[in-house]
């Protein structure tokens, strides 16, 4: 889930963004859709079960990346989910591929990856999921789980995200209390303190959340911050005890999950300040700097030469920082994941030129604390990676990005191409080239009608 959202979180800027519209498209923007016209492949296929030979372009766009990434420009879109499903086969089929990782919590995701494996029946992922919002993590799941019965190796699933989407440490306090019961019970009592406080404000996303958590006493807020931290603290200080006490394996995924919560808290604070108007330059990269580090960390715990699809919001993926108005919002998990791995990090974006999208509008009566609207899509805005695709008459299609840095034309020396490309029903400002390695569109895109319980 990306949190802040321009639509939900920002009012703002996102009509600020949409003002742009009568602006004029620039000359190297429609020098852009020219070289688009010459160069970009079309796909064939949106069926998830249809022949994969229209995807290989990408193999030479993904090259030898350890981590793969796939955005949309919005969640809930039945297009992107389909994109992301038949990208995710071809990874894994044609590329050698072994791990999905979901923008989806980093310790809610370890019964998930058991399920995959064949634990259980084919049914229980619903009762898996029931809590989650539907942003399409059930899908790739069954293939996996179908892949992986007859698979020489099997395709791992990884969660990254801290809990809940931002919502609830309940999640991750849970398990760690579990642990603490066993290998230090002499600290369960600060956990269960600071499970108690977390349990008073829960909520399904930290839409609702924040909010909640703002409503807090001063000395409640205070009170979880610095229990967790003396617990984060303590587990890093007597590593070598506990891991006497039990294994490696059990320290490392309490001590990720307690820093989950540790980074869930720290967003709780920093969402309440963005939606009071007070917060603090990029604070909400908390979240993204977490996820970046789980992807980092599992692909160091599993096996040598594994390689990781990666699938989140375009905003989360992107390599540039986040910016609204003008003002910088966050410094995105793409950006710290191409700092640490380079040219081994491959950020393809998702993105469509009409039909409609999913604006997430904030409500803490809704179950996950927003409401999806249904918005139609207006013209691409001139300047845009849509507009270009919209000038060029391209429907399903790919465009290499790495080529067009090399080839599209520019001027005085700025990087060619696109400056903004949509984020929901309005447009995040960025060097599109720079900030994605290649754009897969498709001609119209259509909200999910499954979301009845959003």
């Amino acid at each position: 889930m990306r949190w802040p959202a321009p639509v939900s979180a920002i009012p703002s800027h996102s009509n600020t963004e949409k003002r742009a519209v009568s602006m004029p498209a620039s000359s190297h923007h429609n020098s852009f859709a020219d070289w688009l016209r010459a160069h970009a492949v079309p796909l064939t296929h949106l069926d998830r079960e249809a022949p994969l030979d229209d995807l290989e372009p990408l193999r030479a766009i993904i090259g030898k990346a350890r981590v793969v990434a796939i955005g949309e420009n919005s969640h809930f879109i039945n297009e992107f989910a389909l994109m992301r499903d038949r990208i995710l086969r071809f990874l894994v089929e044609r590329c050698g591929f072994t791990v999905l990782a979901f923008e989806y919590g980093f310790s809610e995701g370890f019964p998930l990856d058991a399920w995959a494996q064949g634990e259980g029946t084919d049914d229980d992922l619903s009762a898996h999921l029931a809590a989650a919002i539907p942003v399409g993590v059930d899908e790739p799941l069954r293939w996996m789980r179908r892949h992986n019965r007859t698979a020489s190796r099997p395709v791992r699933f990884a969660g990254i995200d801290i809990p809940a989407a931002g919502g609830s440490l309940l999640p991750a306090l849970a398990p760690v209390a579990d642990y603490l019961r066993d290998i230090d019970p002499e600290t369960l009592s600060a956990v269960q303190t600071a499970m108690r406080i977390a349990e008073s404000f829960a909520g399904g996303s930290g839409a609702d959340a924040a909010p909640a958590w703002a409503r807090l006493t001063t000395a409640e807020q205070d009170a979880l911050s610095a229990t967790l931290m003396r617990l984060l603290i303590r587990f890093r200080s007597v590593e070598p005890l506990y891991v006497s006490r039990g294994d490696q394996q059990s320290y490392d995924i309490a001590l990720r999950r307690l820093e989950g919560a540790c980074h869930g808290d720290y967003t709780f604070r920093a969402m309440a300040d963005l939606f009071a108007g007070t917060g603090l330059t990029a604070d909400p990269s908390a979240r993204d700097v977490y996820m970046a580090e789980s992807v980092l960390w599992h692909l160091e715990r599993f096996e040598p030469g594994a390689r990781v699809v990666l699938a989140a919001h375009n905003a989360h993926i992107q390599k540039t920082p986040v910016s609204f108005n003008g003002h910088l919002t966050g410094l995105p998990m793409g950006q710290h994941l191409h700092r640490v791995l380079g040219d081994e990090y491959v950020a393809l974006g998702l993105t469509s030129t009409t039909g409609h999208t999913a604006d997430m509008r904030r409500d803490e009566n809704a179950r996950f604390g927003f409401t999806i609207d249904t918005t139609a899509l207006e013209p691409p805005e001139p300047g845009s990676v849509e507009a270009a695709f919209a000038d060029a008459d391209l429907g399903l299609s790919i465009a290499d990005l790495h080529r067009a840095r090399r080839e599209a034309p520019g001027s005085a020396g700025l990087a060619p191409g696109p400056d903004r490309i949509r984020i929901q029903s309005a447009y995040l400002h960025t060097p599109v080239l720079d900030a994605f390695d290649a754009i897969l569109n498709t001609s119209a895109s259509t909200v999910a009608d499954d979301l009845e319980n959003t």
